[in-house]
């Protein structure tokens, strides 16, 4: 006898449905899950295809390592003074020279012109003062000349004086007499003393008037001499003794007042030039350490200048190389190491490697000492040099660590190492 199915049944039968979907959705997705994070914590890498280094424990030298220009230490330029064309070429380029060695001639017939004309004037100047001292001296002797006659005159008068006066008392002689030699002596007693006068004026004014024209004639002096002077440094020598690094002058070529013909490099005195990304402004300073490298030899020397002002994201910085490196030449590069900080012992080293650019430092491979897999593990790192990382935690000296490129599993937790 068939049993008839309720709606409760079928209800039932829905039920168990639904419940048996949802258990296999959930066991597929834990399946899923699971089967990708086994993916993410482990992945197969060929040994061949890294580098492993192993955590050393050493000295730590805080160095940059960079190539500087040799560049002379001291340059002294060339310029022309009075300006010309150039007559005569006595040295070329690269040549050494002397100090005081004749370099270039020139020629300036403007400036030539200018100092006859100033030696003419001079020579006027001159003339003029000496025919002015000779009128000034005869005038002196004529009123002295008068002077003396006058006071020949006063003593005449001053004896017929005497003479008639006794003669008067006598009543041998007429008053009349008497009284016009008095007047006559009055009149040259005062015409002495408005020659004194005179005499002493004309000194002051004559004296006032000489150095006026000495002042002048030395003026003029002057001029001619810084004219003459202009004339011979159309001859232009070498002011210091070195190298004559450049010489830019040609044979009948017109140089301008002030125009740059050259310059002289002093020997055996040269400096490195180099160029530090502005990253690095703070932290360098002058009298810092740089290790110069040179002819298989390592010689010691310190930063002179820092040039703050930067250009295109550099700056500049100078090193005074010391006078016992030789053979070297303006243009040349050299390398250098240039000390950051002090020197380290005992540090905790790390090859530098591209697995920087990956984990930023933070973190690293690290091999078991079975070496069939490597783990990742944090770590801390410090300052860099060409060579090594500093490590601050996370390793220890004889550990082995990946330091070639995690690009291709860097989402992995454990490598395991074929």
């Amino acid at each position: 006898m068939d049993k008839k199915i309720t709606g409760q049944s079928r209800f039932n039968k829905l039920k168990i449905g639904v419940s048996l979907g949802v258990f296999f959705l959930i066991v597929f997705t834990v399946y899923g899950v699971s089967q990708s994070n086994s993916i993410g914590r482990s992945h197969k890498v060929n040994l061949d295809s890294l580098t492993i280094s192993s955590v050393n424990q050493g000295t730590f030298v805080d160095a940059l390592s960079l190539r500087g220009q040799v560049v002379p230490k001291s340059t002294v330029y060339l310029d022309s003074i009075a300006g010309g064309q150039v007559e005569q070429r006595f040295v070329e380029q690269g040549e050494f020279v002397e100090k005081g060695q004749p370099l270039v001639r020139l020629n300036n017939t403007n400036l030539q012109l200018d100092v006859m004309s100033r030696e003419a004037q001079f020579t006027e100047q001159l003339n003029f003062l000496r025919n002015t001292q000779m009128n000034m001296e005869t005038n002196r002797l004529n009123l002295r000349r008068d002077l003396l006659e006058i006071e020949l005159k006063i003593k005449h008068l001053q004896r017929r004086q005497k003479q008639t006066e006794s003669l008067v008392a006598k009543g041998l002689l007429a008053k009349d007499k008497l009284a016009e030699i008095i007047d006559d002596l009055t009149y040259y007693l005062a015409r002495r003393a408005l020659t004194i006068e005179r005499q002493k004026q004309e000194n002051s004014i004559r004296k006032v008037q000489v150095e006026q024209l000495e002042d002048s004639a030395k003026m003029l002096e002057k001029n001619l001499m810084f004219a003459r002077k202009n004339l011979d440094n159309l001859l232009i020598k070498a002011p210091v003794s070195g190298i004559l690094s450049e010489f830019n002058v040609e044979i009948g070529e017109s140089k301008s007042r002030g125009a740059r013909l050259g310059q002289i490099d002093i020997s055996d005195e040269y400096k490195l030039v180099m160029r530090m990304d502005e990253f690095y402004l703070n932290q360098v300073q002058t009298d810092m350490t740089v290790s110069v490298k040179h002819a298989d030899a390592t010689v010691i020397a310190a930063v002179s200048k820092i040039d703050s002002r930067v250009n295109q994201s550099q700056f500049l910085i100078e090193v005074d190389l010391p006078s016992t490196i030789k053979g070297i030449k303006r243009g040349q590069s050299i390398d250098v190491d240039l000390m950051l900080a002090d020197v380290k012992d005992k540090a905790i080293l790390l090859n530098r490697g591209a697995f920087f650019s990956t984990s930023g430092g933070h973190w690293v491979f690290v091999v078991a000492k079975n070496g069939e897999f490597a783990t990742r593990r944090s770590i801390r790192l410090g300052k860099k040099n060409q060579h090594y990382f500093e490590v601050l935690s996370g390793l220890e000296k004889g550990e082995q660590v990946i330091t070639s490129s995690y690009k291709n599993f860097d989402q992995a937790q454990q490598l395991n190492l074929q």
